[in-house]
């Protein structure tokens, strides 16, 4: 079997124009994937950097939401395909060529676009999301998916099953053919033997295009139907057609199964904060496995010590954190935390567990603790976040997990 010859039949969908309404306020100005994630990237950038991993060169990226920004980035970022060799990576928005409507979920967003399946001739089609932050090479995917001659293999993974009711539960035989789905339990079932684990969908399917096709067409004939994969489309495949879960394995490490579907404001903050770890459980560092991603012209990032009036000389220190270009912690401190580009501390600041996207300003003496605080947020001196949830929630946001959401280009003196 040539992978690389099977791979080139294959056509990739990035899913791409959700509002993202379970993060907001970071939604508020962009799209979910645009969001900016570990310093430097934008979410998308880990999925389109699988894509390019595993030689897919051939994608459409379906927007919809607020797509300013990713439009922007992916133009900047990812435009390195070479189209006279058939390589391309365009973004479409809702053409509204059979519908007069924008899309209304994922499956009529392949529905909308069928003229896309008829004009490239694919023997398969590749649909991903791009809102997960994980490293698959998609190569395994096929490969198992053609052995099992599917006509439509899902991408499955064990999770903690406190949180496995946010996704589709996946039942399988001893053959890996998936014969029980149940999207979004409230009591979602056990692994069998581990009972504190479920095994869920990763949103990830390789489908033959004549079963894509004819699954999206009846779904849009559907009334009562959602028009969600998960939902309508692969339920209605479960013991109809070869439908199989490949169980998911880790890029370039055959024990890790990192996956995470930043999907909520909490499992944003939480998937930084994995990143500070000492071994983070998502490696970035892989140069077997890069994740790319566009990056303005900036200058190092850099810490200085800073005389500070009644306090003498205050060094600036960073521990256990991502510090990325543009930033400078003068006099103060960052601890187990994420910092975008160019954000600025003034001496006396204390900045911990939290996430400061790009172009912040932390005052002097100012605090900030376990907080995501956006784009062009000016945090006063003085000023503390974090350390009061009671008195936080007169101005912010916060999370169910206890995350205090510092809004976009707020200024708060």
């Amino acid at each position: 079997m040539n992978l690389q010859r099977e791979m080139k039949k294959t056509l990739c969908i990035l899913m791409a124009g959700g509002k993202g309404e379970r993060l907001y306020p970071l939604t508020k100005a962009r799209a979910k994937p645009s969001v900016r994630f570990g310093g430097i990237y934008r979410i998308v950038d880990f999925t389109l950097s699988n894509c390019l991993n595993s030689d897919i060169r051939r994608i459409y990226v379906l927007t919809q939401y607020r797509s300013v920004s990713l439009d922007r980035h992916i133009r900047l970022g990812w435009s390195i395909f070479n189209h006279e060799l058939g390589e391309f990576i365009e973004c479409i928005p809702p053409q509204q060529r059979n519908v007069d409507r924008w899309y209304r979920g994922t499956a009529d967003s392949i529905y909308q676009n069928i003229h896309i399946l008829q004009r490239e001739r694919p023997e398969r089609v590749l649909i991903l999301s791009g809102d997960h932050v994980y490293k698959m090479n998609y190569n395994d995917m096929l490969a198992f998916h053609l052995e099992k001659k599917a006509e439509l293999t899902v991408a499955g993974v064990e999770v903690d099953r406190k949180l496995a009711s946010a996704f589709g539960i996946i039942g399988s035989d001893d053959e890996f053919k998936i014969v029980d789905w149940e999207e979004k339990p409230k009591d979602p079932k056990p692994v069998p033997g581990k009972p504190d684990m479920s095994f869920v969908s990763m949103g990830v399917y390789i489908f033959n295009t004549e079963t894509l096709v004819k699954g999206v067409i009846a779904d849009a004939k559907n009334s009562s139907s959602s028009h969600d994969f998960g939902k309508d489309v692969v339920p209605a495949m479960i013991g109809r057609d070869k439908v199989f879960v490949h169980n998911f394995k880790e890029a370039n490490n055959e024990d890790g199964r990192y996956w995470r579907d930043i999907g909520t404001l909490d499992a944003y903050w939480s998937a930084n904060m994995d990143l500070c770890e000492k071994d983070p459980p998502v490696n970035l560092y892989d140069p077997e496995w890069l994740i790319r991603t566009y990056q303005e012209q900036v200058p190092p990032a850099k810490t200085v010590s800073t005389s500070s009036h009644g306090s003498g000389l205050l060094n600036g220190t960073a521990l256990n954190s991502i510090i990325s270009g543009g930033c400078i912690v003068s006099g103060g401190t960052v601890s187990h935390s994420v910092l975008s580009t160019n954000v600025r501390l003034e001496p006396g600041s204390l900045v911990e567990d939290s996430v400061l996207l790009d172009h912040v300003t932390v005052g002097a003496r100012a605090k900030i603790r376990k907080a995501i605080v956006d784009h062009e947020a000016q945090i006063p001196d003085d000023f503390v976040i974090g350390f009061d949830l009671a008195k936080d929630k007169e101005r912010f946001a916060i999370s169910p997990g206890g995350v205090v959401i510092v809004p976009r280009g707020i200024s708060l003196g």
